[in-house]
């Protein structure tokens, strides 16, 4: 079997091309991608090249890790899973470049077990079933955040999860005045904050100086929960030391903060309106990726196969 595949050749050097996909194996499901989100995070750095070391890190590879779509055929022992929709976490499936993360292919083949249920009914905001569980798994870690840092897609759902788990509604910190918009919670610039203490402070903005700015916010005892991806932080120990400030990471999400949020889109009280801001057609991805990093007014791309 062959697919079309988004692949970094190098660093800003990327090819829509076919690859020749793994066999189908008995426990395995093939899927027909509808949507992929480009993550303007972890992609970045895959697309700058600043990505730190990581196992089957290397070029060429394909990228990402949310996309959305059908099981088509599946192998014998997972055969009752043909026509489910589901959401695709990444793939490691191809011959000719690595599956680091794999899930902008127009197929995959990966284990079932790895290929989650998601409403149809999303459509294509399904692809955020990834960043949403992430921003739960940050919210539930601990104490729930009052200070958000960031208004972009990570940011927008870590304070839509606050409200809809019934906490008091988040400060949200945004310095771009275009991303100033909310419901439900209230959108500032960091300088008409008087605050100097916040219990929770959760950072999604993967700035490499943000724990300067945020530990002289924190009360006695606070929490500052890494939500972004970093490549090296660093802060001054004696503002952190006077406030026994105390740092927590917040990694991969989890099967069950999938569930859960699914659970919360299910009953209503999260809602994914207006978070996917752009969308192309999967043969522009040459101009689509850049376009997700370098333009301010884009929120999240998205890649469409229908077309391809």
């Amino acid at each position: 079997m062959e697919t079309l595949a988004v692949v970094l050749e190098a660093p800003e050097r990327l090819a829509l091309r076919a690859l020749s996909l793994t066999a189908l194996g008995s426990a395995d499901v093939l899927i027909d991608v509808a949507h992929s989100g480009i993550s303007s995070g972890t992609e970045k750095l895959l697309w700058s090249g600043k990505m730190p070391a990581f196992p089957g890190m290397g070029y060429p590879l394909v990228p990402g890790y949310e996309s959305v779509g059908r099981i088509v055929d599946a192998g014998a022992e997972v055969r009752g899973r043909i026509g489910e929709w589901v959401f695709v976490p990444g793939a490691n499936c191809y011959e000719g470049a690595r599956g680091l993360f794999g899930g902008t292919a127009q197929r995959v083949v990966m284990p079932s077990a790895r290929a989650l249920p998601v409403a149809e009914s999303l459509g294509r905001d399904g692809i955020l079933t990834a960043l949403a569980a992430t921003a739960y798994h940050a919210v539930v870690g601990g104490k729930a955040p009052d200070l958000v840092i960031g208004h972009g897609i990570v940011g927008r759902l870590i304070a839509r999860i606050v409200v809809a788990l019934g906490a008091p509604a988040p400060t949200v910190w945004e310095t771009n005045p275009n991303r100033r918009d909310a419901a439900g919670y209230t959108v500032i610039d960091p300088p008409a904050d008087a605050r100097r203490d916040y219990a929770t402070i959760c950072d999604a903005s993967g700035a490499p100086d943000i724990l300067d700015l945020l530990v002289p916010r924190l009360t006695k005892g606070g929490e500052i929960v890494l939500a972004g991806f970093y490549d090296r932080l660093s802060f001054a120990f004696p503002p952190a030391f006077m406030r026994e400030a105390r740092m927590r990471i917040s990694a991969e999400f989890t099967p069950a903060d999938v569930a859960a949020t699914n659970a919360l889109v299910a009953s209503g009280a999260l809602r994914f309106d207006g978070l996917i801001s752009h969308v192309r057609p999967a043969s522009e991805a040459a101009d689509a990726y850049p376009a997700a990093f370098g333009d301010s007014t884009c929120l999240k791309m998205v890649l469409d196969w229908s077309h391809v």
